[in-house]
């Protein structure tokens, strides 16, 4: 008796085992309604920043705090590239993205939207960091919508209220040099505006282009030996070298108006300047309608700040001696 009820408590005990198992292996079929969610698509984002420099950075971060703000840390991946200021990297990195076969790609800044555009006509570019599409495309008579696989955002403040500053800062300046990078077409586009602009109120301007790093240093400072105030576009490779600019200008008491808050940090007085958090934000919003398919990339208009703030630098005003006109507000200390 004893060997045939140990024997049934065995069988029941095995039953239970592996009905256990079997639940937990998925070998029975759970009751309607409690089947897990599907996985959730999971997007790869490709980022081709073209240098390292806070103006960009923000861009960047705004970009990605976007995607993840709308799928969670779980649902973006983002294979994030630096070119180091290089424009053939930028392509380097572009046609990697194609080969891997990324869902979307940020291209962040001009040298590396061109980079994006050559590479692929397929994968959705969402770019940021550009001031004109028209002329960093190649396209004439731009619209506003490139009408392909590309949109983004566009870091362009309005160029004759930086020309206004100019005049309001230095109201007895004759002559400004205005330095950019010559293989930077969108520096050539604000710089030619900013000189219409200063022309029109009678003040003398002489372009200063420098093809690359090694010949900058000498063009700055022809630029600061002959001129009474500069001007610094959204220059990407200015930006990259604030610090050289700087050493040559202020000790020559050179003031210098700038494009964008970054450069105005290392270099410049002032700057009329947007947030490049809120526009890599904005063009995060729209690459999240893409890839949902809420929005056509082709359809899609360059978006622009939606408002811009005058702003100074503190330090170098104080070394310079100036008085900051009203309205401004002071760029914090790093």
């Amino acid at each position: 008796m004893k060997k045939k009820l140990l024997a049934l408590t065995l069988s029941l005990v095995m039953a239970l085992s592996l009905a256990a198992c079997g639940g937990d292996s998925g070998g029975e079929a759970a009751p309607a309604g409690t089947q897990p969610p599907a996985d959730e698509k999971v997007y790869t984002i490709g980022i081709c920043q073209l240098a390292p420099h806070p103006a960009l950075d923000a861009a960047t971060e705004g970009f990605q705090a976007a995607l993840v703000e709308a799928f969670g840390e779980d649902g973006v991946k983002f294979d994030l590239q630096n070119a180091a200021g290089d424009s053939n990297t930028c392509s380097t990195i572009a046609n990697g993205f194609v080969a891997s076969g990324v869902d979307l790609i940020l291209a962040n800044a001009t040298a590396a939207l061109q980079a994006a555009a050559a590479a692929t006509s397929d994968i959705p570019v969402l770019a940021t960091s550009i001031t004109e599409y028209g002329v960093a495309l190649g396209i004439d008579n731009f619209s506003g919508t490139v009408g392909s696989n590309i949109s983004g955002t566009s870091d362009l403040a309005p160029l004759d209220q930086q020309a206004a500053m100019v005049k309001e800062w230095f109201p007895e300046a004759k002559t400004v040099g205005l330095v950019y990078c010559s293989a930077e077409p969108n520096s050539q586009y604000q710089v030619d505006n900013v000189q219409a602009h200063l022309e029109g109120m009678g003040i003398a301007c002489t372009q200063y282009p420098f093809s690359d790093t090694n010949d900058m240093a000498s063009v700055v400072q022809s630029a600061a030996d002959a001129s009474d105030v500069l001007y610094i576009p959204t220059d990407n490779t200015c930006a990259d070298n604030t610090g050289v600019i700087d050493n040559i200008c202020r000790p020559a008491g050179v003031p210098i108006i700038v494009g964008e808050e970054g450069i105005c940090t290392g270099c410049g007085v002032a700057t009329l300047s947007i947030s490049y958090y809120d526009i890599g934000h904005k063009a995060g919003e729209m690459a999240v309608q893409v890839l949902t398919g809420e929005a056509d990339i082709a359809e899609m208009a360059i978006e622009y700040a939606p408002q811009f703030v005058k702003k100074y630098n503190p330090d170098i005003c104080e070394s310079l001696s100036l008085t900051v006109p009203e309205g401004y507000e002071a760029i914090a200390a790093a």
